[in-house]
C-alpha cells in the first residue's frame, strides 16, 4: 500500500512540474496529496500550517535575501560590465579569447552575483554580441555563455549551496568556501576547451558557419561583424578594446569584485562574521558601490537604481521562500512514508560497493535534471539521497557539491535547460542553437564530477579551514 502511495506521489509531482506548475506549488501539492491519503485532512492541514512556519521561522535563512540583495546591487552597479571590459582586454588576444574572457567575467560576476540565472542573463547582453562580431559561430557564442552562468550554482555566495545547507544542516560557511575549487576548475576547463576551440577556428581561416549564420542575422536586419566582413569592412573593436589606454579600463570593477568577496568569504575564513552576518555586510557594501556608481545620476537615478534592486530581491526571495516551503511540505510526506529508510533498505540489500552505489544514483540526477527544474531536483534529492550517504560514511559536503554540479549540467540540457532558455530569450537565438553548442561542455563537466567523485579531497579541502559558524 506504502509503495504505491509514493509512487503516485512521485509521478504527481513529475506531471505537475511537466506541466510547468509553478515549482513550490507542484511539490507542496504532491507532499499534501500524500499526506492526505495517509492520514487524511486534518492532519495535512495542520501539517501544512505547520511547515511553512517552521521551514521559514529560521534565522539562518536570513542569508538568502541578503546575498541575493548584494548580487541585485552589483547587477545595478554594472559591475559585470566592468569586469568583461578588463577580461576582454587581458584575454581577447588569446584564440578562442573572447570566449575565455566570458569565462573569466562570469566566474568574477558569480562571486558577487551568487545567481546563475542572473549571471547568465548579464552576460549575454554583454557578450554574445561581441563574440558575433568577431566571427563567432552562434551556437559557441550563446553556449559559452549558458555553461559559464552556471558558474553562479558553485562559486559563492551560491543560492543553491546555502539552500543545500539549510536543508542538509550543514555549515553555510563550509559548504561555500567547498564550492570555489570545483568553481575554479570548472571555469579553467571551459576556458582551455575555448582556446582549443579558437585553434581550430584560426587554423580554418574563415568561419563558414559563422559567416552564414551572420548572413542570416543581417537579413533580419541585425548587423554583424561577419556580414560586414564579407563586405570588406573591419569588424568593431570589442567592448575591452574600445579603451585606448590601459589605464582607462574600468578597473574599478575588479575592486568591487575584491571588495566583495573578501568581505564575504574572508569574514567567514578568519572567523570575524558568521555566514549570515557576511552576507548582511556584503550587501552594505554593494549598495555603497551602487551609490558610487549612481553618484551622477542624481537622487531620482540613484532611488531608481535602489528601488529595482529592492524590487528584484522581494521577487526573488519570495520565489525561494515558497519553495521552501512547497519543499518541506513533499519532505514531510517522505518522513511520513518512510522513503528514505525504503531506499536505504532496498539499496543495503543489493550487496554492492557503496562508491557504485552513489556513483548510481548521483548519476541518476543526469536525467532527472533534462525534465525537472533545477530547484526541484535540489530539495527532493537532498532528503532521499543524504541519509544513504550518511549511512554509507560519505561527507555531506562533498555530496552536497556533486550534487549542485550536477545540476549545473541539468540547467544547460534540454529540455528544461532554464540557462539556455534565459540566453535565447536574452539574444534572441533559437534555443536549439544554444543546445547545439553545449555538447562539449557537457563532456567536460561529466568529467570534472567523476574527478571530483573519486577524489573528494579537491572539494572539502577548504571547508576544514574554515570557522564553523552562522
Amino acid at each position: 500500500m506504502i509503495e504505491i502511495v509514493i509512487i503516485g506521489v512521485l509521478a504527481l509531482l513529475v506531471a505537475l512540474l511537466l506541466l510547468r506548475v509553478p515549482v513550490a506549488i507542484a511539490l507542496g501539492g504532491a507532499g499534501a496529496a500524500g499526506l492526505a491519503v495517509l492520514h487524511g485532512l486534518n492532519h495535512t492541514t495542520n501539517s501544512i500550517g505547520a511547515e511553512a512556519f517552521s521551514q521559514t521561522a529560521t534565522f539562518g535563512l536570513t542569508i538568502i535575501p541578503m546575498f541575493i540583495l548584494m548580487g541585485m546591487f552589483a547587477v545595478r552597479a554594472r559591475v559585470a560590465e566592468y569586469v568583461f571590459a578588463v577580461a576582454d582586454r587581458a584575454l581577447g588576444r588569446l584564440p578562442g579569447g573572447l570566449g575565455v574572457a566570458t569565462v573569466a567575467a562570469s566566474a568574477g560576476f558569480s562571486a558577487v552575483s551568487g545567481s546563475s540565472i542572473g549571471t547568465a542573463a548579464t552576460m549575454a547582453r554583454l557578450s554574445v554580441h561581441e563574440m558575433r562580431r568577431a566571427g563567432y559561430p552562434l551556437s559557441l557564442a550563446t553556449a559559452t555563455v549558458a555553461v559559464a552562468g552556471t558558474l553562479g550554482s558553485m562559486i559563492p555566495p551560491s543560492t543553491f549551496l546555502v539552500l543545500y545547507a539549510i536543508l542538509a544542516q550543514q555549515s553555510v560557511a563550509q559548504m561555500l568556501a567547498a564550492g570555489i575549487l570545483p568553481g575554479v576548475l570548472t571555469a579553467l576547463c571551459y576556458a582551455g576547451y575555448l582556446v582549443v576551440a579558437g585553434q581550430r577556428m584560426q587554423h580554418r581561416g574563415q568561419l563558414a558557419d559563422a559567416l552564414a549564420e551572420a548572413r542570416t542575422e543581417a537579413a533580419g536586419g541585425r548587423e554583424s561583424s561577419a556580414a560586414q566582413a564579407s563586405a570588406g569592412q573591419q569588424p568593431q573593436r570589442s567592448l575591452g578594446a574600445q579603451y585606448e589606454r590601459l589605464r582607462d579600463l574600468p578597473w574599478r570593477g575588479l575592486v568591487y569584485v575584491g571588495i566583495l568577496f573578501t568581505i564575504v568569504l574572508g569574514g567567514m575564513y578568519s572567523g570575524f562574521f558568521t555566514a549570515t552576518e557576511s552576507a548582511a555586510f556584503g550587501a552594505l557594501a554593494a549598495v555603497i558601490i551602487l551609490l558610487f556608481e549612481l553618484r551622477g545620476a542624481g537622487l531620482r537615478g540613484i532611488g531608481a537604481g535602489i528601488a529595482g534592486a529592492l524590487r528584484d530581491t522581494a521577487s526573488t526571495t519570495a520565489m525561494v521562500f515558497f519553495i521552501v516551503v512547497g519543499s518541506g511540505i513533499l519532505s514531510a510526506f517522505f518522513v511520513t512514508a518512510r522513503v528514505p529508510q525504503l531506499i536505504t533498505d532496498a539499496v543495503l540489500s543489493l550487496n554492492l560497493p557503496p562508491m557504485l552505489v552513489m556513483a548510481l544514483l548521483l548519476l541518476a540526477l543526469v536525467p532527472l535534471g533534462m525534465v525537472l527544474e533545477s530547484l526541484s531536483i535540489l530539495v527532493i534529492s537532498v532528503p532521499l539521497l543524504l541519509p544513504l550517504a550518511t549511512e554509507f560514511g560519505f561527507d555531506a559536503v562533498w555530496l552536497g557539491i556533486l550534487i549542485v554540479k550536477l545540476i549545473e549540467i541539468g540547467m544547460v540540457t534540454p529540455p528544461v535547460g532554464i540557462n539556455a532558455f534565459v540566453v535565447s530569450g536574452t539574444t534572441g537565438v533559437p534555443s536549439e542553437t544554444v543546445f547545439r553548442g553545449i555538447l562539449p561542455f557537457f563532456a567536460i563537466d561529466l568529467l570534472l564530477i567523476a574527478v571530483f567523485f573519486l577524489w573528494p579531497d579537491l572539494i572539502l579541502l577548504l571547508p576544514g579551514l574554515v570557522t564553523d559558524g552562522g
